[in-house]
């Protein structure tokens, strides 16, 4: 998948640590019924209820457009090919280039990080549930991630839509750090995720 964001690219002020400007990053856990949605103290579910096919996608399209007003940078998750065949396939891939398309309209940039980048820069480890039973491993791995966000980076993600929102910060926050605006340091083992992230033509601060 080709990213084509800007025609030249941009470099952001290196004011971090001296509490002034900070880019407005947001994550985008993409899902029909229930986009996680995460800046970087903060995160939300757009949950579209009983909408279903052109008055959803028109629903979700416009709240993730206000989410994203004025981003420096949005970090959106790719799909999960192992999940082709799953059941909506179609559909969701229609609202990632629906919002995908809006942010290029809008000359937003945006980085594409599919989900073993997302859990490895939160956990250290694409399957981090590995030991337990198959069955229980994805309910697992997406607890662990939930915890990163309360306890790495202080966003509770409780209620309905709790592990996306989980998953959108994470997103987030691995946005900051590959602009040079971290929030918090994170392991070597860790951040080795983002070298395989689809990057848009932005200069990182720790570049400059």
């Amino acid at each position: 998948m080709t990213v084509v964001l800007q025609s030249a690219p941009v470099t952001l002020p290196s004011v971090q640590g001296e509490g002034g400007w900070q880019p407005k990053v947001v994550g985008l856990d993409l899902s029909l019924t229930s986009t996680g949605v995460a800046g970087t103290t903060w995160a939300k579910a757009l949950r579209p209820g009983r909408r279903r096919s052109h008055e959803r996608m028109d629903w979700l399209c416009g709240h993730i457009r206000m989410c994203v007003e004025e981003a420096d940078l949005v970090v959106v998750e790719g799909a999960a090919y192992a999940q082709g065949g799953q059941a909506g396939h179609h559909e969701l891939a229609g609202l990632w280039w629906l919002v995908t398309q809006d942010l290029w309209r809008l000359r937003i940039p945006y980085a594409v990080a599919n989900p073993h980048h997302r859990t490895i820069y939160a956990t250290g480890r694409a399957n981090p549930a590995q030991e337990w039973p198959r069955k229980e491993r994805s309910k697992v791995a997406k607890g662990m991630v939930r915890s990163v966000a309360a306890e790495r980076y202080g966003v509770e993600c409780d209620g309905p839509g709790r592990y996306d929102q989980a998953d959108a910060t994470v997103l987030a926050a691995m946005g900051l750090d590959w602009l040079g605006y971290p929030t918090v340091p994170v392991p070597d083992t860790h951040r080795r995720a983002l070298e395989a992230v689809q990057w848009p033509d932005l200069i990182p601060v720790s570049a400059n």
